[in-house]
């Protein structure tokens, strides 16, 4: 039997060496960044925009390396009421043809201690936000973040929100996402998104109809992810809630008008359907039980700049500086990877009744604490956002000799570097499933000391 992943005690602190940490934005990334970070001992105030922290999104897919973060932070016993336990997951030709398959728990077994696990997202956010508030962190709603103002010694931050409020701390994390501003202040130049050309329709079926039919049923009672690829555009579908209710996703062309400032809008049932004209019938069964259905413009961020502000008081992180496509099912897990490294790096700043966090040695060590941040995590979250988009031209093949190769690639045993089945290619899955942040911060720590 594996040994159990490590799971953090909260870490005690000086009070003196103790960072008033803000946090903007109370998605994935926020809420994980404050867990971590509080562990590390610090005090956390969340700031979000919304008027309460809702309940939003359908599914998500939690991949060994996620859940590495999720078990450290102490959420295993709180998510399991909560998960699904997929058996196998299968990719199938647009019309049906069955391509290749990967074991789940062959796969996980090569990284002890971890799981893949499917979820509803708002199921996975609400252990988020219970575990962040047992641990003392302090959340305020209603608090659109328009503006950050440093200090002029550079010790302190302030966030200045549309309402005219300001909070002030030792450091402050943006994590305000793929469309939030703070990246923009931070660089004080625009810095938009890149739009993919694609679009998702998010769909959430219940599954009481399924079960009434033979072809469907089994999606149900047997639970597996399923990805069907075709000519620009894919489909992907997993059961969620003990069966409860079904999520599919459908990845096509994007036809947002270009002038559109929304990143979400009103789908119709209709037109989607019709883009699958032809596809699996199966498909085309799932797509009948929809009611209602909205589009999400797909767009990516490359962070190819500095995360931090050259005070040290500040930093970026999440979908605000490295937002991928979702063709790994790797934006959460990056989200929750970035708090857990920056909490960790926290973890290790000075702590002693001798020293003030305001001295020289302290912030020395706190900017230390985020050049290794952001050393471990600016190339990791680049090679996922650029196998994402490699991802993208793999799935969305027309049919012909290149889509022939991929197929044949993902049928061979053992199968090369490279295939579209990328949870199982030897080049890029131990790299990507096999992430151990903690080992990852020290092994960076090592580095940096070697090249001073």
């Amino acid at each position: 039997m594996a040994p159990p992943i490590h799971i953090k005690t909260p870490q005690t602190r000086s009070e003196s060496c103790k960072l008033q940490i803000l946090i903007v934005g109370a998605g994935l990334a926020g809420l994980g960044t404050a867990i971590s970070c509080t562990l590390a001992g610090h005090s956390v105030h969340l700031l979000e925009a919304a008027p309460e922290i809702a309940e939003v999104g359908a599914g998500i897919q939690i991949l060994p390396n996620s859940s590495r973060v999720l078990q450290h932070w102490g959420l295993e016993e709180k998510l399991k009421p909560y998960m699904t336990t997929p058996r196998v997951v299968n990719f199938v030709g647009w019309k049906g043809n069955h391509i290749s398959a990967m074991d789940f728990h062959h796969s996980e077994a090569q990284y002890p201690g971890t799981w893949y696990r499917d979820f509803h997202r708002a199921d996975v956010q609400r252990c988020l936000v219970d575990r962040a508030l047992e641990l003392g962190v302090r959340m305020t709603c209603n608090a659109r973040v328009v503006d950050v103002v440093v200090s002029a010694d550079g010790t302190e931050t302030t966030a200045v929100a549309a309402d005219g409020r300001r909070w002030t701390g030792d450091l402050l994390v943006g994590a305000d996402g793929v469309f939030g501003k703070l990246t923009e202040v931070l660089l004080g130049r625009v810095d938009a998104p890149v739009k993919t050309g694609d679009l998702a329709y998010r769909l959430l079926l219940s599954t009481e109809e399924m079960r009434k039919d033979p072809e469907l049923e089994g999606f149900v009672n047997d639970p597996q992810v399923n990805y069907w690829l075709g000519p620009d555009a894919h489909a992907v579908n997993y059961v969620l809630r003990n069966g409860e209710l079904f999520n599919m996703v459908l990845l096509v062309p994007d036809d947002i008008p270009e002038e559109s400032l929304a990143s979400s809008v009103q789908g119709n049932v209709e037109e989607m359907c019709a883009l699958f004209e032809g596809w699996d019938p199966r498909i085309q069964k799932l797509l009948k039980l929809c009611q209602s259905v909205h589009k999400w413009r797909l767009c990516i961020r490359f962070g190819d700049y500095d995360w931090t502000h050259p005070s040290a008081s500040w930093v970026m992180l999440g979908d605000a500086v490295h937002a991928t496509l979702p063709y790994l099912a790797s934006g959460a897990g990056m989200a929750f990877e970035d708090g857990a490294v920056l909490g960790e790096c926290l973890s290790r700043l000075p702590n002693s009744t001798n020293i003030s966090k305001k001295s020289p040695e302290f912030l020395r060590a706190k900017r230390y604490a985020l050049d290794v941040f952001q050393q471990c995590r600016k190339e990791r979250t680049q090679m996922v956002v650029e196998r994402g988009n490699h991802q993208q031209y793999l799935y969305h093949l027309h049919d012909g000799l290149e889509q022939q190769d991929r197929d044949r690639k993902m049928q061979m045993v053992p199968t090369p570097e490279g295939e579209a089945l990328a949870w199982r290619d030897p080049g890029l899955a131990p790299k990507l499933l096999g992430y151990d942040h903690l080992a990852d911060v020290s092994l960076m720590i090592v580095m940096m000391m070697m090249e001073c």
